[in-house]
């Protein structure tokens, strides 16, 4: 490490060395801007207080191409983001049949990732 310098980024992953701290701030910046949703307005939880998500039969559908993409970019994500890791699951099980209530639901995650956009792992030096 120490003939090229210390590692910065790796794989869109941002990482400091007090220990080491992992982060996927700008792959977060990126995918709102992707998604058109860098003035949507913050949200404090990823997922409604019910928690309930269900096929939705009688909804309209919604493009699968754009869900999917959603889908895949947020799992990416949950690599650093534990604690979006439940309500994308919850969501990527409805990647064949998306419905406009699936995609709202995508949507408050990408909400919540506007107002937490610096959450990381961090393993502790010695740890």
């Amino acid at each position: 490490m120490s003939m090229i310098g210390e590692l910065s980024f790796f794989h869109e992953f941002h990482v400091k060395q007090k220990g080491v701290f992992i982060s996927q701030e700008k792959y977060t910046q990126d995918l709102l801007k992707r998604f058109k949703m860098l003035d949507c307005k913050p949200i404090k939880t990823p997922k409604a207080s019910n928690g309930h998500l269900d096929l939705d039969e009688g909804g309209n559908p919604v493009d699968k191409t754009l869900y999917r993409s959603m889908i895949r970019s947020l799992l990416y994500l949950t690599a650093s983001r534990s604690d979006i890791m439940f309500s994308v699951c919850m969501c990527a099980r409805y990647e064949a049949m998306s419905m406009e209530s699936h995609l709202i639901v995508i949507k408050r995650i990408l909400r919540y990732l506007k107002y937490t956009p610096y959450l990381g792992l961090w393993y502790p030096k010695g740890a």
